[in-house]
């Protein structure tokens, strides 16, 4: 031990370093400090463990959401410029006539460009993306666009490396059957070179065209227009033009062509948006994202100061030294700061650089859940510097916000002192008191709130503050848990290891806080996937009515619906329409908004809507007059209610175009803006006659419909559902007499497994990042508990000289650490029960309007209750058992140490 007696001017060797400057006297103090991380870099190690898992997780999920966002305002027509204007298919009509696109090339318009767009069957029942466009057209645009307004299109400047002679246009010019995609999507579904598509499509096997990913073509397949139209069955039909101007001159596009006598009859003119509605469509998606990474990266936060206060703990007597040779407390302080500094950018550093590595294997699994819920297709990722300089700067405020106080204690405590156990574990305790009643103010402010929170953005806010309460009751609760304890043990060893557990309370509360941040977090999503599931699967059973679906092409529907109408086996036969139609509420803020109008029989509508709520007498009312039913989540987002008037545009052939919100019925797993109007109103409007869809029942094998009526409506059958067996047989049957592809006919099983499949691919994401930080908070609980474990070494060495075996002492540590990890648990079930009554009752029906009850996943829970045990046992037996094996003597010499 060093000398304290000799304080003199000898005793000082800083002394002479005071005319230097005071870097220099920080410089040594440095020194020193990496000194002792080169004895002990378990310390460093910890901290930097922290840092770099709360960044990688942050830096993922943050790079996943730019991108999505960069691709929204940056989307653009395949191989082209973002097109400012799209005419579409006028009202009531399903396809553009392509007559409307040669009057614009006639006329002069080139900055246009015809798209096809569908989707074909492939012979394993999956179905694929086409895009037919006038891929010289669309070449032609980019290079106009880069060649007038280089800095206008920022896509322009992504596609450079594009050009005609990238690709083989005349094999795509003459409709040979070759298709364009990216290198990532070729990779998985046409590795061979070829795609091949369900038998009934003419050509079945195309040639594919590999390109590299940054095209933009994402997860579309590109062709050349007549190929598009053949594949589609959409001969001299269009999906859309897209026209590309200067944003300042679309109104005299607008008049050139009314002059051209393109008028919504012929093509409906809609200005675009740069991409701002798929960014308010999907905000709350990111914001769910941003709001797992910030938990996470809290509780990665939680592991880097506790190895922090750790290594203080472990260099209070080198720090009462230092200032006792001279050294000025500022000084201290200073080298602390460069020190926590310099662990935060090298922490940070490593993150990142795992961050980006995160967000590569988390861009997939974003990209299909946006393009399931969405339809919205994601460029490739790219990574910004900013983004390490912004990880960085949010870890050090972090950072020092926890550890100035500690710091200051350190470096103002009194030098005679030194190390006084009686007065840390006084201020522990009350530190700990403070924290609790900090958490329960929090929780009574949440509950004040509770009512006001009508929005999902202010519901976060709610949530925020609830997960921020949650962590800082545990330190008090664990110590009145531990103190119920005592009275009920012997005096003794047993009575030894709870007091002494009540000790430990304080270097563990910073794990157990992580980890039961993230049991809870465990706990509610699991609550919410869980329930989510058992609702999807219940609503699926009511809304699956019939044995099989059909989806014939266009061209085909009218034959296949006379066929099955007339086929004996068939029991009832079930039709539906949809149109993109528009609708107008009137209000304070009047507004239009888009939506998808959809018809069926009226069997269909009465048996399969699943009412949330509705006007008396619902379907006297609805099937007589203008009535409509509205999706949840479109009621909830525009706040419409029953009774509510709304004008439906393609109402302007009946005697009134206002409507009656009659009901609003559960959607769930639909995100877009959806109405139900009667088969009656539809065809008083003269809307499409062709359905878009048809369902069929059927009759047991070896019955028949004796009668020789057609069955196109018939009540909804209740003689039961049809075994696997028999749907797979009439699937094949149905498949080879109606001429179409397995892939276009769905059983009712088949639907409900692609459904569940889509459902857990869609929160597989959110799955990911759950169980990500749970794996933080169990790293950071071994970390604690391997620190927590050496610091004890000198008090089990005497434990051991008293008499104890190393059995007796490893049961008792082991014990204790249990015991605390057991309380967490249990702690963390009511704690997570609320966070998921929060993410079920408010965030996901205020974000995506799905009504969801409750439902307790007891599988899931103990599986996360288990990873905590586990780790518990791994982080204390280990280094236990290594250091029980160490001699008496030299864990006696760690009290000096």
């Amino acid at each position: 031990m060093m000398n304290n007696a000799l304080l003199g001017h000898k005793a000082n060797p800083y002394h002479h370093l005071s005319k230097n400057g005071q870097w220099l006297r920080i410089t040594w103090v440095l020194k020193v400090f990496f000194a002792h991380y080169r004895h002990a870099p378990l310390q460093a190690g910890a901290i930097l463990l922290g840092i770099a898992l709360a960044v990688t997780l942050l830096i993922g999920v943050k790079a996943t959401n730019d991108n999505a966002i960069r691709s929204y305002s940056e989307a653009t027509e395949l191989l082209s410029q973002r097109a400012d204007v799209l005419l579409t298919s006028p009202v009531g009509q399903d396809n553009l006539d392509e007559s409307v696109y040669f009057s614009l090339r006639q006329a002069g318009i080139s900055q246009s460009l015809a798209v096809v767009s569908g989707r074909v069957a492939g012979q394993n029942g999956q179905y694929w993306q086409i895009e037919g466009s006038d891929i010289v057209a669309a070449l032609t645009a980019t290079l106009t666009s880069k060649n007038t307004s280089p800095s206008s299109n920022s896509k322009a400047t992504a596609n450079s490396a594009v050009s005609m002679g990238d690709l083989p246009l005349a094999a795509l010019m003459s409709g040979e059957p070759v298709v364009v995609m990216s290198d990532s999507l070729a990779s998985k579904i046409a590795p061979n070179g070829q795609l091949s598509l369900a038998q009934s499509i003419a050509p079945s096997t195309l040639k594919v065209i590999r390109v590299d990913d940054s095209w933009g073509l994402g997860s579309a397949i590109l062709t050349d227009i007549s190929l598009a139209q053949n594949l589609l069955g959409m001969q001299g039909k269009l999906s859309y033009i897209a026209l590309f101007s200067d944003r300042d001159k679309l109104a005299a596009l607008k008049q050139r062509l009314d002059t051209l006598g393109i008028t919504p009859d012929l093509a409906n003119y809609s200005q675009q948006d740069q991409g701002q509605a798929l960014m308010a469509l999907t905000r709350s998606f990111h914001l769910n994202l941003n709001a797992m990474s910030m938990l996470a990266f809290v509780v990665g936060l939680f592991i880097a100061y506790n190895g922090v206060r750790y290594s203080l703990m472990k260099r209070q007597r080198l720090l009462i030294q230092l200032l006792q040779q001279g050294l000025k407390r500022l000084d201290v302080m200073l080298a602390l700061l460069a020190e926590l500094l310099f662990l935060v950018i090298l922490g940070s550093v490593i993150g990142f650089i795992l961050g980006l590595q995160l967000s590569h294997w988390l861009q997939p699994m974003v990209a299909m859940t946006l393009e399931q819920l969405y339809g919205a297709h994601l460029l490739p990722g790219i990574w910004q510097w900013h983004w390490l300089a912004q990880a960085i700067a949010l870890t050090l405020v972090a950072a020092l916000a926890a550890c100035l106080p500690l710091y200051f204690d350190l470096t103002r405590q009194s030098l005679a002192q030194g190390a006084n156990r009686y007065q840390q574990t006084k201020a522990h305790n009350q530190t700990h008191q403070r924290q609790f009643i900090l958490a329960c103010g929090l929780l009574v402010l949440a509950a004040i709130l509770f009512p006001f929170s009508q929005s999902y953005n202010t519901s976060l806010i709610l949530l925020g503050i609830v997960t921020v309460a949650i962590p800082l009751l545990l330190p008090q609760v664990l110590h009145w848990g531990v103190s119920l304890l005592l009275p009920f043990t012997r005096p003794g060893l047993k009575h030894y290891l709870l007091a002494e557990t009540r000790e430990l309370i304080a270097p563990l509360s910073l794990a157990m806080m992580a980890i039961l941040l993230a049991l809870s977090a465990n706990v509610a999503m699991n609550t919410l996937v869980g329930s989510f599931e058992q609702t999807l699967r219940s609503w699926l059973e009511t809304r699956l009515h019939a044995d099989l679906y059909l989806r014939p092409s266009a061209n085909r529907m009218a034959d296949v619906r006379d066929k099955l109408s007339q086929d004996p086996r068939v029991s009832g036969l079930y039709q539906q329409w949809q149109v993109d139609a528009e609708i107008s509420i009137q209000g304070p803020t009047p507004q239009t908004i888009p939506v998808n109008l959809i018809s069926r029989d009226d069997e269909s509508i009465k048996y399969t809507s699943t009412l949330k709520d509705s006007l008396p007498d619902l379907w006297q009312r609805y099937f007589g007059g203008q009535f409509v039913l509205v999706s949840e989540p479109m009621a909830i987002k525009y706040q419409l209610m029953l009774g509510d008037k709304v004008t439906l545009n393609v109402l302007d052939k009946t005697t009134n175009n206002q409507v009656v919100i009659a009901g609003i019925y559960y959607d769930h797993g639909n995100t877009r803006n959806e109405l139900i109007i009667s088969h009656q109103l539809w065809q008083q409007a003269q809307l499409p006659l062709l359905p878009i869809s048809l369902a069929a029942s059927f009759y047991p094998l070896g019955q028949a419909n004796k009668s020789s009526s057609s069955v196109l409506t018939q009540p909804i059958p209740t003689n039961g559902k049809r075994s696997e067996a028999e749907l797979d047989e009439l699937q094949m049957q149905l498949a080879t007499e109606l001429e179409l592809a397995q892939a276009q006919i769905y059983s009712q099983a088949n639907i409900k497994a692609q459904a569940i499949a889509m459902f857990k691919r869609t929160f597989s994401i959110t799955l990911v990042l759950n169980s990500l930080t749970l794996l933080v908070a169990a790293i950071g609980l071994f970390s604690a508990c391997l620190m927590l474990t050496q610091a004890r070494q000198a008090p089990l060495a005497r434990l051991y000289s008293l008499g104890v075996s190393r059995s007796k002492l490893r049961t008792m540590v082991f014990s204790q650490m249990l015991l605390v990890v057991v309380i967490t648990c249990l702690i963390a079930m009511p704690t997570g029960a609320l966070l998921g009554y929060l993410l079920i009752d408010k965030i996901t029906l205020q974000a995506f309007g799905w009504t969801i009850p409750m439902i307790w996943d007891w599988f899931a829970y103990t599986k996360a209750i288990l990873i905590a045990l586990v780790t518990c046992t791994l982080a204390v037996l280990l280094p236990l058992y290594w250091q029980t094996r160490r001699p008496l003597i030299a864990s006696l010499q760690q009290e000096t140490l």
